[in-house]
C-alpha cells in the first residue's frame, strides 16, 4: 500500500494559504524550489494540476479548490495532534478560517473580535461574512456560526443561545393596519420577504396556547436576500417583517418598534458553532470556541431590559381576526 505524501499535501494547504510558492517558503521556513518541488510531487502524483501559474498570478484549478478542504483538515489534524502530544502546552497561533452570516457577523461577532486578538496575539483570522450555506470541510472553514434549527450531518454543532424570530413593525404603521390577533389578517398587508430560504414568503406560525398552526403567505413590499436591507423601510413604517430578535430588540426596548402577534411564534432557531467532526482541533481553534461560547453564552438581546418606552396613546384602527 503506497503511504500518502502528507509533506506535500501540507505544503499545498500553505502554498494556496498564502497564494504564493515565496510567501509559503517563509511562513514554513523552507526553500523556495523545496516548496515547488513539493507541490509539483504531488500533482504528479494525482496526475492533475493544483494551481493555474503564468508569471504574475498564481490561482487554485477548480479541481485544486476542490481538493483543498481535504489538505487544510490534513494540516490542521496534524498540527492539533502534535499539540496534544506535546501536553497543549504550545501557545495558540495561526490562522483561523471562520464563516459567519452577514448581518450576524457584522453586528455582534466583529464587536468582540478586538479582545480575543489581544489575547492572543499569534493568532489571526479570516472570515467569510454570507448568508450562503458553506461546506466547512470542502472550503476549508474550521468553524461557522449558524442561525438555524440544525438538521442531522456528519458536523459537529453546539448550540449557544436560542434565536427568536419575531414579527414587527412601527407603531405608527400598527395604529394604520390594526393590531391583528391572528396571521390570517396579515395576508391583506405588504410586507419584507426574506428570500434567502426554500419557500420565500411562506413562514409557519403556531399559537402558544392551543398549539394550533397557520401558514402565512405574505405579500412582498420589498424583497432582499439579506434582512438588513429592509430596517430602514421597517422603521420608516412601511411594512412588517419577522426578524431574528437580535436584529430588532434595541428597537423594541425602545418603543421605536412593536410586536405582531404576541400570541404565535415561529418554530425556534438558534445560534450554533459548527465544525468539522474531527475530534482533533488546533488549540488556536479551540481557544476560539471557548471565547464564542463565553462571549455568546448570554447575549444582550436574550437579557431581562425595561420594556418599550411610553409614548403618547394615539386613537388605534381596530384589531383585526379571523
Amino acid at each position: 500500500m503506497r503511504l500518502p505524501d502528507l509533506e506535500a499535501w501540507a505544503i499545498f494547504a500553505k502554498v494556496a494559504e498564502q497564494g504564493s510558492f515565496a510567501r509559503a517558503a517563509e511562513d514554513i521556513q523552507r526553500s523556495k524550489p523545496t516548496v515547488s518541488k513539493a507541490v509539483s510531487r504531488l500533482e504528479r502524483s494525482l496526475g492533475i494540476s493544483l494551481f493555474n501559474r503564468n508569471s504574475r498570478n498564481l490561482s487554485l484549478t477548480e479541481t485544486g479548490r476542490l481538493l483543498l478542504g481535504h489538505a487544510n483538515r490534513l494540516l490542521a489534524e496534524a498540527q492539533a495532534a502534535e499539540t496534544e502530544a506535546r501536553g497543549g502546552m504550545l501557545s495558540p497561533a495561526g490562522l483561523i478560517r471562520v464563516a459567519a452570516p452577514m448581518t450576524f457577523g457584522v453586528r455582534h461577532l466583529s464587536p468582540i473580535l478586538p479582545g480575543f486578538l489581544q489575547q492572543y496575539p499569534e493568532i489571526d483570522i479570516t472570515i467569510d461574512f454570507s448568508d450562503v450555506l458553506v461546506d466547512l470541510v470542502a472550503e476549508g472553514y474550521d468553524v461557522a456560526l449558524r442561525i438555524a434549527a440544525l438538521a442531522d450531518s456528519s458536523l459537529r454543532a453546539r448550540q449557544l443561545c436560542p434565536v427568536r424570530i419575531l414579527s414587527v413593525a412601527t407603531p405608527g404603521y400598527l395604529d394604520r393596519i390594526g393590531r391583528p390577533d391572528h396571521p390570517k389578517a396579515l395576508e391583506g398587508e405588504k410586507g419584507f420577504v426574506y428570500t434567502n430560504t426554500s419557500a420565500p414568503g411562506m413562514v409557519r406560525l403556531r399559537h402558544d396556547q392551543n398549539g394550533r398552526e397557520y401558514v402565512l403567505r405574505q405579500t412582498a413590499r420589498l424583497r432582499a436576500d439579506n434582512a438588513e436591507a429592509f430596517l430602514p423601510a421597517l422603521e420608516a413604517g412601511m411594512g412588517y417583517g419577522f426578524f431574528p430578535e437580535f436584529m430588532v430588540w434595541e428597537g423594541l426596548r425602545s418603543g421605536r418598534l412593536e410586536r405582531l402577534l404576541p400570541r404565535w411564534s415561529v418554530p425556534p432557531v438558534a445560534l450554533y458553532l459548527v465544525t468539522p467532526a474531527s475530534p482533533l482541533r488546533p488549540v488556536r481553534v479551540s481557544a476560539f470556541l471557548d471565547y464564542l461560547v463565553t462571549a455568546f453564552g448570554d447575549p444582550p438581546w436574550s437579557r431581562p431590559g425595561p420594556g418599550p418606552v411610553s409614548r403618547r396613546k394615539k386613537a388605534r384602527a381596530p384589531a383585526r381576526s379571523s
